[in-house]
């Protein structure tokens, strides 16, 4: 008579076969079945950067999402540099912004904003001349940090605290394609900016609210962040932690 307690109960592992199985499965998941732990960031080199990616759309979320990603590339020892074209902003969007205070506490992320106060093409009081001259002044900065990456040998670390002019891993142009689509820079900059870029630099563009046709054929991805509801809309304006 079988002993009740070595009845195998369906569903469970009652031999080192069916445990092995279950190892295997794991194996081949994502983190092979370990709970992710976070670990001192040390400087590294990226294995299969190189891509242009486009974010684009009415969505709330554009800037939101490549800096999740500098995050992230920053968080894997690689260096990482921000650059944010026309990111003025309204009246109620303070000086101080929590994504800046951030990413100065973070290793290997650096950024700088050469944005007007106010906003291109609004009633805002801001120059419009001085729009102008601040893009094409964050284009000028473009190319001087493409050339010095191309200088650098990005297969190799880069020191975390070393200045962006030493050469970066990934580049975010923050924006640049609503100052492209609001006639402050060409469309052909844009893609000047994409021909400079050296093999092994992830440049991320973003901006936008219309489709940069110009740029599907050149990009490796295209993200459109659709809105379908805002509170904008109904008369919230922006938040301390949410847009700020």
């Amino acid at each position: 008579m079988t002993d009740p307690a070595e009845t195998p109960t369906e569903g469970t592992a009652t031999d080192s076969e069916t445990a092995s199985e279950r190892a295997a499965i794991l194996e081949n998941t994502p983190g092979k079945g370990r709970t992710p732990e976070a670990a001192p960031i040390e400087p590294a080199a990226p294995e299969e950067f190189g891509l242009v990616q486009v974010w684009w759309g009415d969505g709330k979320g554009k800037t939101t999402a490549t800096m999740g990603m500098g995050l992230r590339a920053a968080g894997h020892g690689y260096r990482v540099h921000m650059l944010q074209f026309m990111k003025g902003g309204a009246s109620s969007v303070e000086a101080v912004r929590g994504e800046y205070n951030a990413i100065a506490a973070l290793p290997g992320f650096s950024y700088e904003n050469l944005g007007h106060y106010g906003w291109h093409g609004m009633a805002d009081g801001s120059d419009e001349n001085e729009h102008r001259a601040k893009a094409e002044a964050g284009l000028e900065r473009t190319f001087d940090l493409l050339e010095r990456a191309t200088a650098a040998d990005l297969t190799a670390p880069i020191d975390l605290d070393a200045p962006p002019e030493t050469g970066v891993h990934m580049l975010i142009l923050d924006e640049i394609l609503y100052a492209a689509d609001s006639g402050l820079l060409d469309h052909d900059d844009v893609l000047a900016v994409v021909d400079a870029k050296p093999d092994d630099l992830e440049l991320v563009l973003s901006g936008s609210h219309t489709r940069p046709a110009y740029l599907e054929e050149r990009a490796d991805l295209v993200t459109s962040v659709a809105k379908e509801k805002h509170p904008i809309d109904a008369g919230q304006r922006a938040r301390r932690g949410t847009e700020f």
